[in-house]
């Protein structure tokens, strides 16, 4: 609900940054951009770690949690802002950049297993701990929600949402933030839990390959976004299209995204997304890639 999405940004605003909204015009076209790559850590996934470790029932003792490495990074820094413990399982196959960063806070990382699955797999068998997911929990959606919430703020006459989707959590926050706008869900083709959701009618499992794995590479989308997501279209991207796009915002615009931020722009700019002013969440930078 909305009302969640406002206490959300209540409990986190002493922390996060808020991020701002570019307009821009690309062959004739209007768009907004949502400079989330500029969020404290590089990405949205503060918003929904610190909601749901500060509007927890009880203050956790200490955290776990499982990541491809953006929220790993997030729940690292929002546990060290607020003076907890942490301990941050990986794949194996965690980006340098991402892992580095997650270490650069005081957190413990264990790399364990192939994929996201397998790493949450012995994360969530931890003892005594505070489990805190990528995505699956009513606090982490609408904490990621917040970010829609500014952009609709910034810029009311928007009229659609682009966003990347892998587990859902931001999608769906995206949903619940937006206001009644329509909201267009992008996935890399190869790493489509929700599309493939969207086709079963319930979560599945989902293959993953895509250059934008580690932070969209989710192999099932959760339960709780799902729900909420559903509301949502879906559309798919090439990895050529999304690198493309990518390179694009650096050429043009001087902004510096991972895969997975440049994902909405790709949609956008293959003419898959509807709308006289649509607004595309940039969600995410980290990353050690060098623009040409």
């Amino acid at each position: 609900m909305l009302s969640d999405v406002a206490a959300a940004a209540e409990r986190i605003r002493p922390y996060v940054r808020h991020t701002p909204v570019m307009r821009v015009e690309v062959e004739g076209r209007s768009a907004v951009f949502k400079l989330e790559q500029l969020q404290l850590t590089g990405s949205f996934k503060v918003r929904g770690a610190l909601n749901a470790l500060l509007g927890a029932a009880e203050r956790p003792e200490r955290v776990v949690t499982a990541s491809g490495g953006n929220h790993g990074l997030a729940v690292a820094t929002a546990a060290a802002l607020l003076d907890l413990p942490v301990t941050v399982y990986t794949p194996e196959s965690v980006p340098a950049a991402k892992a580095r960063r997650i270490e650069a806070t005081g957190a413990k990382l264990i790399r364990h297993g192939a994929t996201y699955a397998e790493a949450a797999a012995v994360a969530m068998a931890v003892p005594d701990a505070f489990y805190l997911p990528a995505y699956d929990h009513p606090l982490v959606v609408a904490g990621q929600g917040t970010c829609a919430a500014e952009a609709i703020a910034a810029v009311p006459e928007v009229d659609t949402l682009v966003v990347a989707v892998g587990g859902g959590g931001l999608g769906a926050g995206t949903v619940l933030g937006a206001g009644g706008r329509h909201v267009v869900a992008v996935e890399p083709e190869g790493c489509q839990a929700f599309h493939d959701a969207l086709a079963a009618g319930h979560p599945v499992d989902s293959p993953v390959a895509s250059v934008a794995s580690s932070a969209l590479g989710a192999t099932r989308v959760g339960d709780v976004p799902f729900a909420i997501l559903r509301a949502a279209s879906s559309v798919l991207v090439s990895d050529q299209q999304l690198l493309a796009a990518r390179d694009r915002l650096w050429e043009e615009f001087r902004l510096a995204v991972e895969p997975a931020g440049a994902v909405p722009f790709a949609a956008w700019l293959a003419g898959l997304v509807p709308g006289e002013l649509p607004c595309l969440i940039l969600c995410g930078a980290n990353t050690d890639w060098t623009p040409a």
